[in-house]
């Protein structure tokens, strides 16, 4: 199997340059992704993906809810980004991870919030890979990335009141039970794995060492596919000139910092952008991308790191993050709360405005938004926030609000979802976590 698919990813159609590969969207006239399945455009030729997107510490619980179904879903004031997706997504309230109960405040709430594992204590870290790493592991051969792990914020290091270690505060993606997978923070850096831009010429456009080869494309496919391809190119552009900008930011940086580690300075002494909303508008751009060329169909994007300090002077909030969300109740954390669904909302709708075949990618894609847990003062993981975009190539029904709070603490696993997520991905596993059942009613 994995002979055929390395086969699969050399027949792919790909524009190279200098130092550079460009990969291309779905195009109906010709078989872009090396398959002619897909150019058949029934629902379930096209590639599956799933991506991940974390928010710490809690949400307005006031103002995040939803009810009804489809077009007549109501949705609570938090949640008011999502409104013109609402019969693409689905709310989910009442799962939980049982092992990120009864540990302590933070760490132990964060570090198995995409495996569900029980966490050790101290110096040697010990948990369970997640859930996107259980997929890339199994579908990753397909593309020529398995994964792609992304985050808005810097990694800390050290240890928590609790004892347990801030690594687990800081990662949301783990390959084994001892090693995060390395999270990528730097947009620029993002953005050159994506078209294994290399060397020295990084700082000449990707586009102006393919155009020759682009060009020559565009007269072999149609004309809905040209127009297409045009727009491709200037999304990759613009983002390209978005990151080239973080680039140079980065580099002044690592010339000031001389000897110590950027990872030890201060955003955005380190070369990260001062303005976070830039950054993350950045990092869901190059998911976007990512999923659009095929470049890989599993990532994650820790917005914000457990114990945040980050700051949103744009919201008109004067706490941090962390200290917002302890008056999780207020006007403050609510604008907050709904910032970060937004995010969800703006990589979801990039996604619905890429065609494939009758569909976009979002149709054929799962978006997962989720907390580590329900109210910042209390610390409740009780009731983990979950959000979904996308259908999932036709195996995951959408426009629902699915409440398992009243039901039995054996029906509300969190691993639950994430078994039902592999199962619809093509990966029929017995179980997941502490779950061994996927999620009933899902």
């Amino acid at each position: 199997m994995r002979s055929n698919s390395f086969s699969q990813i050399s027949r792919r159609t790909l524009l190279r340059g200098a130092g550079v590969t460009v990969g291309l969207p779905w195009l109906e006239s010709i078989p872009v992704w090396g398959s002619s399945l897909a150019q058949e455009g029934s629902e379930g030729s096209f590639p599956k993906r799933f991506a991940a997107l974390f928010m710490a510490c809690g949400i307005n619980p006031d103002h995040w809810w939803a009810k009804g179904a489809g077009s007549d879903m109501e949705l609570g004031k938090s949640l008011a980004p999502m409104e013109p997706l609402k019969n693409k997504m689905n709310f989910i309230s009442g799962l939980f991870n049982k092992n990120s109960t009864g540990v302590g405040i933070h760490p132990g709430q964060t570090g198995n919030i995409l495996s569900g594992a029980s966490l050790q204590k101290g110096s040697e870290l010990r948990g369970g890979i997640s859930v996107d790493q259980v997929l890339a592991n199994q579908l990753g051969q397909q593309t020529v990335q398995a994964s792609l792990v992304l985050g808005c914020e810097q990694p800390i290091t050290g240890y928590h009141e609790t004892n347990f270690s801030m690594a687990y505060s800081s990662h949301i993606s783990w390959q084994n039970a001892t090693s995060p997978v390395p999270m990528e923070v730097y947009p620029s850096l993002a953005f050159d794995s994506l078209f294994d831009n290399r060397g020295s010429r990084r700082n000449q456009s990707v586009l102006d060492r393919v155009k020759e080869q682009a060009a020559s494309l565009s007269l072999d496919v149609s004309g809905g596919d040209r127009a297409k391809l045009d727009e491709f190119l200037t999304s990759v552009r613009e983002v390209e000139k978005r990151a080239e900008r973080m680039r140079m930011e980065k580099e002044s940086a690592a010339e000031r910092a001389q000897d110590q580690p950027l990872i030890s300075m201060k955003r955005p002494d380190n070369g990260l952008p001062e303005d976070i909303r830039e950054h993350m508008r950045l990092m869901c751009d190059i998911v976007a991308l990512a999923f659009q060329m095929d470049k890989t169909r599993i990532a994650t994007l820790l917005l914000c790191r457990d114990i945040s300090g980050l700051f949103y002077p744009f919201l008109d909030a004067r706490n941090a993050h962390h200290s917002a969300s302890h008056n999780e109740k207020s006007d403050e954390f609510e604008r907050i709360s709904t910032y970060y669904c937004s995010q969800l909302a703006y990589l979801a709708s990039r996604l619905d405005q890429m065609q494939e075949g009758d569909g976009t990618v979002l149709d054929h894609s799962c978006l997962m938004f989720i907390n580590n847990m329900w109210r910042g003062s209390t610390h409740d993981s009780s009731n983990v926030p979950l959000l979904t975009a996308g259908g999932l190539g036709g195996s995951l029904q959408t426009g629902r609000v699915l409440n398992y709070r009243d039901k039995g603490d054996d029906q509300r696993k969190l691993c639950s979802f994430y078994l039902s997520l592999m199962h619809r991905m093509g990966h029929d596993a017995d179980r997941f976590g502490d779950a061994d059942t996927p999620l009933a009613d899902l």
